[in-house]
């Protein structure tokens, strides 16, 4: 399998069941783990860790784009930042369905991002199934926050610390808890 079919594949949020998709995830999944020990293993200059993530990522990240490591992914090539983006130590992201992360958005300590799912019954839970992850522009997302697949989470939107994010958040609002819910709106 190539990597663009394989995008395009997980766009349809079907399962990730054929031998052919977990060969293809395993040899990703090796090529990710490969970068981000090298990423982790050693002190970087800025420029080297956006270079790092750039092979990592597939594409040249933005000038603007920070990241603390470590930084650890499982896949690497469905991970979309745009300018201004700052990501803290110790981010985990569980990118095959996609994550998109919008301007001058900021990440929090800890936090992952998670867009696989398993099925739910007994059956159907070795097959795992994709949806993406969308911040908006401007986000601000709170030490040891959770945010599980399909979330979009609008500009401007803060997660609280320790939030576990399950559902989608309008823009210009606060969340936070386990299930988060909305705190308040954000007076601008």
């Amino acid at each position: 399998m190539e990597l663009k079919a394989f995008l395009e594949y997980v766009k349809t949020g079907e399962a990730l069941a054929s031998d052919e998709i977990h060969q293809f995830m395993d040899e990703m999944s090796d090529e990710a783990r490969r970068i981000t020990f090298e990423l982790n293993s050693a002190y970087h200059t800025p420029d080297e860790v956006r270079a790092l993530l750039s092979r990592l990522f597939g594409y040249e990240v933005p000038k603007t784009f920070r990241v603390f490591p470590p930084f650890y992914t499982d896949f690497g090539k469905n991970i979309h930042v745009e300018e201004g983006v700052f990501i803290n130590a110790c981010c985990h992201f569980q990118d095959h369905g996609g994550v998109t992360i919008g301007e001058g958005s900021q990440i929090g300590h800890n936090v992952v991002f998670a867009t696989l799912n398993h099925g739910i019954a007994p059956s159907d839970r070795y097959h795992t199934y994709p949806k993406p992850i969308r911040l908006g522009r401007n986000v601000w997302v709170g030490s040891n926050a959770t945010i599980l697949s399909g979330v979009t989470i609008g500009d401007n939107a803060i997660v609280a610390a320790g939030a576990v994010v399950t559902k989608d958040v309008p823009a210009n609002t606060i969340v936070g808890g386990v299930p988060a819910k909305v705190i308040r709106s954000i007076d601008n």
